[in-house]
Parts: C-alpha cells; structure tokens; sequence
C-alpha cells in the first residue's frame, strides 16, 4: 500500500514539475514579421513615406533655422547702419536670409533708377514718374519676396501629402489582413485564437505603421507653415519700412 502511495506521489510530482509549453509570441515585432505580403507591403511604402518626411523636416529645419538666424542679424545690422551700401554689402554675406534677398532687390532697382535720372537731361522728375520709379522698387521686392516664399515652401506639400493619405494607406492594409484571416478562417473551418491571432495582429500593425508615418508629418508641416508665415510677415513690414524710407530721402 504505501509503495503504491508512494507511486502515486512520484507521478503527480513528475507532472508538475514537466515544463509548460511556451506561449505564442503576439508582440509587435512578431506581428510585423508575421503579417502578409499585402500588409508588408502596405508597410514599406509607408516607411518610405516616413523617412522622406523625416527627411525632409531635417532639412527644412536646417533651412529655416538660418533663415531666421540670418534675417535677425541682417534686421540689426540695417537698422543699426546709416549707408546703404555698407547694407547692401552685408546682406551679400547674409545669402540665407530672405529679409536680406528683399533689400538686394529693392536696392539694387534703386541704384537702377537712381543712375538712369542721373543721365537724363532733367533732373527733376515728375511726380508721376517718381510714382513709377518706387513702384518699380516695390515691384523688384515684390518679386524676391515671392522667390524667397516658394524657396522655404518647397517640399513642405509633401508632408501635408504625407499626412492626409499614410492613416488611409494603413487602413488598406488592415483591410487586406482582415480578408485574409477570414480566409484563413474559412480554410481551416475554426475561428479559434492561434488561427484568428497572428493574421489580425498584422492587420492592425498596418494601420499602426500608417498612424507612426501621419502623426509626425502633421506636427512637422504645422510647425513650418507657421514659421514660414513669421517669416513672410518679416519680409511684407521690411518691404513697407524700406519703401518709406526710400520715400523719403530719394524722392
């Protein structure tokens, strides 16, 4: 009796202590790696979405950040001079700031003007060719302003693109999941958790992938159209603070 009890006893304790099999591995990376062609797809034409928007952030940050930095110290060296050339002169050094391409311009129509009725016969113009003339300057700054604008704007569409489309980029991939676990489904005639599992966790790594590429797309295309519009604003008072000058001690 007691060898049978301590059979008994053997047995359960060999039980326990049999190691359990492992769990199935539904993490993130395993339901990456685990999606279908579909969604792997889906998945790398959003990381390519993804590293050109980063990309881009990267440089336009660069480009807006001189912008600024460069502007700020063309502001203070004009308002800090008395000679026009000498401002002309550094705002040669200043290449990347758009406050600077607008003097050049409007400087460069005045040193125009300025010379043509220099050689004309009168010397004193009329006061509708003097409206001319500093309309022509208006113009000139006008134009480089507009030059500088479409400089900074360029690429930030993308991010905007970016933006709109990669959450419905991902959904497509969702969807193309879904159906194939409803054929996998369908298939193996069960709908238990190991069959339904891996192809839904794919599924949604898709929209995951789409939300990861959208979110900061967003938050890099709001942060530059607001800097971009500062900038804008600079270049619009410079324009309207220089023609007022201009005014007068020209005309």
């Amino acid at each position: 009796m007691v060898t049978f009890a301590t059979q008994l006893l053997g047995a359960a304790l060999s039980q326990t202590a049999a190691p359990l099999p492992p769990a199935a591995d539904y993490g993130f990376l395993s339901s990456v790696l685990g999606a279908g062609f579909g969604e792997k797809c889906v998945m790398a034409v959003l990381g390519c979405i993804s590293i050109v928007s980063w990309g881009i952030m990267l440089h336009k940050g660069q480009t807006v950040r001189r912008a600024v930095r460069e502007s700020e110290i063309f502001l203070d060296s004009f308002w800090g001079s008395k000679r026009l050339d000498a401002i002309y002169q550094r705002s040669q050094e200043l290449k990347e700031s758009p406050v600077g391409q607008v003097f050049r311009a409007g400087y460069i129509e005045l040193a125009k003007l300025r010379k043509k009725s220099e050689g004309a016969l009168d010397s004193h113009a009329s006061e509708d060719t003097q409206l001319g003339d500093l309309e022509s300057i208006e113009r000139s700054m006008k134009r480089a302003a507009t030059a500088e604008l479409t400089a900074l704007e360029s690429m930030i569409p993308f991010l905007a693109t970016a933006a709109s489309t990669s959450p419905f980029i991902g959904l497509l991939g969702t969807v193309i999941g879904i159906i194939n676990a409803f054929a996998d489904i369908g298939q193996m005639g069960n709908a238990n958790l190991a069959t339904v599992a891996p192809a839904i966790g794919g599924a949604l790594v898709a929209t995951a992938f789409g939300l990861f590429a959208a979110i900061p797309a967003v938050v890099g295309y709001n942060f530059f159209v607001t800097r971009i519009r500062t900038i804008e604003t600079e270049m619009q008072n410079f324009s309207a603070d220089f023609l007022n000058i201009i005014k007068r001690h020209f005309f």
